[in-house]
């Protein structure tokens, strides 16, 4: 780390708890690459599609009350 950094982050270390999150936030979020312009479209369709096979019956689901007992059942390992 350059000298130049190392100061930098012994003033960040002095920050508030909220901003040292708010400037780590930040941080992490320069280093992504440019923003997928056909996410959010993709995202739409996908959306919809899952919407449309759970009304049509076609995507089986399970009731919070059996996934909750085999969430428990695979964090004991069986």
């Amino acid at each position: 780390m350059t000298d130049a950094a190392s100061a930098l982050l012994a003033d960040a270390l002095r920050l508030s708890e909220s901003a040292r999150a708010e400037l780590a936030a930040e941080l992490l979020a320069s280093l992504d690459g440019p923003a997928d312009s056909d996410a959010q479209g993709a995202w739409e369709v996908e959306i919809g599609r899952r919407i449309a096979a759970i009304e049509s019956g076609a995507m089986p689901l399970e009731s919070w009350d059996d996934v909750k007992r085999r969430v428990a059942q695979d964090a004991l390992g069986r």
